[in-house]
This record gives C-alpha cells, structure tokens and sequence, in this order.
C-alpha cells in the first residue's frame, strides 16, 4: 500500500476538518426509533400562490418594504420588462402525530417553549400576534363530539368565560370589555365537526390608579386583540386552536390567519 506523504496527509486532514464543519449534527433520534413520552411531529413547507393584481391598500404589511426593494434593484440592473407576475404566500405545516392533530402556520413565525401550550408560534415582530393548540386531559376527559360543549352559542360563551379568567387582574383600575363577534359549525373534509368562535376583548386602565380625585384618574386603552378559536373533538380529548391578533393587524392579515384556522385538523390516534 502507498504511504502518504506528509504534505498529503496535512491536506486530508485538512479536508476532513473541512467536511466536519459544513455536515449539520445530529440533534434527534431516528424518527422510526422515539423516545417514549416525547413528541413527534413532521413540517413540511409549501406556497400557496395569488395573483399579483390586487389593490396596493391589500398588499401584505410585511411585504411592502421587500417588494420595493426588489423593483429598485430590478430596476438598477436595467431588467425594465420584468413583471411581478404573482404574490406568494408561504406557510409550514405543523404535524403532531403524538397527540393527533395538524396546522398551518405563517412560515416567518417562530416556536416558543415553556409557553405552557401544547405548542406556540408568534409573529417575531408582532408579539402580541401568535397561535397555541389547548387539549384536555386524556385521563379525566372522555368527549365523543364537539358538540358535547353544547350548540355554538352556548360553546362560544364559554370559550370567552375563559378567555377573562386567564386575564383577570389584581391592578387597581383595569377594566375589560368583551363582545361574542361570531360563532359557527362546520364539517371539515376529514369528515369531523369544529366549532369556530370570534371574540374582542379590550383592556383599559388609570394612568393614576392611586388618584384621590375622579379627575386625576385618567382612563386609557391598553390593547385592543381578536381572539379565534377553533374548537375539535377527537381521542376522547378536546382540542382547541386559539389565534390571536391586535385589531389593527387583524385587518390586514385577515385572509392569511383564516387560512391558519381552516387549516386544523384533528388526527385519529391508532391505539
């Protein structure tokens, strides 16, 4: 066998350092092997393509910027005929294969841990724009339907009732205002029932609270957000997406947030 000599030996070594570097390590186990009691799950991404010719006053908040970009440098390298011919929206798909439902969501959002849902995602520059899956116990619930929370209207007053549970307060001088906007069933094509159900919730507060005088007490609005959620039965546990939004964004991201809530699946488990 030949030997290497030194100079060649340096350049393997060199070249093995090299592919060290750049091959990604391993952070997971074999998807066919989990570990027992953890999740797995599955993303895939996808575009789902518009047509370009919409009103300025529609286009995406986000997009603004990065589209008068591209026509500037478009324009600068002197490609004069050359159109935006579509608007692409993008979206990962977030699959839970242990507790058994899927989703889409915005593919610039980010997961947060220790949120204390079952999973997180929130705008990374809007935080108070974000989404969280909610599911019963398996041990101490037994649904069969989701109609088993009663028709839409009564599961809506319900969804809003805890809803300002989780944002009662002990400051002095904050008050909630709520409204029900709109319930509604719908059999989704995997042949299942949800529920959906629009709420507005605003917070104000004393600039003062500690005033003696009515008049040195100054009410402001905090927040004003659109809380959604869509409501799943399926492996004897309710499932719960909750979506929300400041009104302000809502407005301008309406279309792509109901493709999010559209987009929940509940996912029969194999026992």
């Amino acid at each position: 066998m030949d030997r290497l000599s030194p100079d060649s030996m340096v350049a393997t070594a060199s070249t093995l350092g090299t592919m060290s570097v750049c091959l990604p390590s391993l952070r997971h186990r074999p998807v066919n092997f989990p570990p027992p009691h953890r999740k797995v799950f599955t993303e895939r991404c996808f575009q789902i393509r518009k047509p370009s010719c919409i009103p300025l006053s529609q286009v995406h908040r986000r997009n603004l910027l990065s589209s008068f970009l591209t026509a500037t440098i478009i324009r600068q390298l002197g490609f004069n005929g050359v159109s935006m011919a579509e608007t692409i929206k993008e979206f990962k798909e977030y699959i839970d294969i242990f507790d058994g439902y899927s989703l889409l969501y915005p593919r610039n959002w980010i997961q947060v841990r220790g949120a204390g849902a079952d999973i997180f995602f929130r705008d990374p520059f809007v935080l108070d724009e974000n989404l969280s899956i909610e599911l019963s116990s398996p041990s101490s619930s037994r649904y069969k339907s989701v109609e088993d929370l009663g028709p839409p209207d009564i599961a809506a007053g319900k969804v809003l009732k805890q809803y300002l549970m989780e944002f009662m307060s002990t400051r002095l001088g904050v008050r909630r205002e709520s409204s029900i906007l709109s319930w509604s069933s719908r059999v989704a094509d995997d042949g299942k029932l949800y529920y959906q159900v629009e709420v507005n919730i605003k917070s104000y507060a004393n600039n003062n609270e500690l005033a003696v005088m009515p008049q040195d007490r100054e009410v402001r609005l905090e927040w004003d957000r659109r809380y959604l959620s869509v409501l799943g039965v399926g492996n004897n546990r309710l499932y719960e997406l909750r979506l929300q939004a400041p009104e302000s964004v809502f407005v301008d991201e309406e279309n792509d947030l109901r493709e999010v809530l559209d987009s929940f699946r509940v996912i029969s488990l194999v026992d």
